[in-house]
């Protein structure tokens, strides 16, 4: 399988609050992202808790889903960083690819 295009335009760090995954959306305190709020960015690597996480604000970024997601559609945080499917609240990005299972990753546009 061929990897996808990652094409971050600005990243920044911010102190984990909890032992971090990569491609999960993070909130601006340092947590996952909770459910209907503005991420500030998804995380580039895994990390632990207490250090800085390099996090991605802007670009072609990638994030894992939970659930299907449509191609073109706007893209939301569930309760724990995943992509899920927007329908309140704050959007994150829009879906540049289809997500078909729970940990699929999809690339997401944001700042546009």
């Amino acid at each position: 399988m061929a990897e996808k295009l990652y094409k971050p335009l600005l990243i920044d760090t911010v102190k984990a609050a909890v032992n971090l995954d990569k491609q999960r959306f993070i909130g601006f305190n340092g947590n996952y992202c909770i459910g209907g709020a503005k991420a500030y960015g998804v995380s580039d690597v895994e990390i632990e808790a207490g250090q800085y996480a390099p996090v991605a604000i802007f670009g072609i970024l990638l994030v894992k889903a939970t659930i299907p997601i449509d191609a073109g559609s706007k893209v939301a945080s569930d309760g724990q960083g995943y992509a899920v499917p927007y329908t309140l609240g704050e959007f994150n990005g829009y879906a540049l690819d289809a997500a078909v299972q729970e940990g699929d990753v999809i690339r997401i546009v944001r700042g546009i």
